[in-house]
């Protein structure tokens, strides 16, 4: 695994241990391109009485930024570092959003989809929805934001797809996968996925992903340094794309 371009830092509040230990984690595990991906400081205009919980503060923005590109000089002899972040596509603030993230001109943004709608009026994808047109909804949204040129790949694709009849799931799969390879936008087999017995990747997907001829990437979703070096996540994503002839991209392309 030469690549990795989703890695969060403590500063989102779930995840642990120091920038450099990511690094650090990074390079031992044989890894070439390290990209920085936390979640990102999110303007809700005029909303300022609401908190997002998962994602670093607004004032943590420039402190981000300069960690990762100081270790990006210290560690350029060893490895590739790059600036970016994850972040959701809402469609009340994305262009302030992405203004605010300017700022610090990133390297690259993939989207995580966490929400429907604009997070504050939404409803979270993670958990087990119920109502099938709320998948459409978010395949909808995804394939809007995608479409903005904004994001480099989606990751962890298939975090709302389950809860539903498999009829419609594989529907909207289709149009997800049909979408994105028009937009030629890579999909993420997540390794934390895996990693920890979730119900994503989803096989569902994948089959889907293997017929339209999607491009993939592997991305680690590390949340502690030493993610980096769990062989069996990567056996096993490794064997999905073997088993089902997955177009894995296997040079980093940011």
């Amino acid at each position: 695994m030469l690549y990795n371009y989703h890695t969060h830092t403590a500063r989102c509040r779930h995840a642990r241990g120091t920038d450099r230990e990511y690094v650090e984690s990074a390079i031992e595990a044989g890894i070439k391109t390290l990209g920085f991906a936390d979640h990102a400081p999110y303007l809700f205009k005029n909303h300022n009485d609401y908190y997002s919980s998962f994602r670093m503060f607004t004032d943590e923005l420039q402190n981000y930024a300069e960690s990762v590109r100081s270790l990006a000089k210290e560690y350029a002899k060893d490895i590739r570092i790059l600036l970016g972040f994850e972040l959701e596509y809402y469609p009340a603030f994305h262009q302030d959003e992405m203004g605010f993230l300017s700022q610090v001109q990133p390297d690259y943004c993939i989207m995580g989809q966490h929400f429907l709608e604009n997070e504050i009026d939404g409803i979270y994808n993670g958990g087990p929805l119920n109502k099938p047109e709320q998948l459409t909804r978010y395949v909808s949204q995804v394939l809007e934001g995608l479409a903005t040129g904004d994001f480099a790949y989606l990751a962890h694709p298939d975090l709302a797809g389950y809860n539903f009849p498999k009829e419609h799931v594989q529907k909207e799969y289709l149009r997800l996968c049909e979408g994105a390879k028009a937009l030629k936008i890579p999909l993420e087999i997540n390794l934390l996925g895996l990693r920890t017995g979730r119900h994503y990747p989803s096989a569902t997907l994948f089959e889907i992903v293997a017929k339209v001829g999607n491009d993939v990437v592997l991305g680690t979703d590390a949340h502690a340094p030493n993610e980096f070096l769990h062989p069996t996540d990567k056996t096993m994503a490794l064997q999905m794309v073997n088993d089902l002839g997955l177009k894995l991209i296997e040079k980093p392309f940011i």
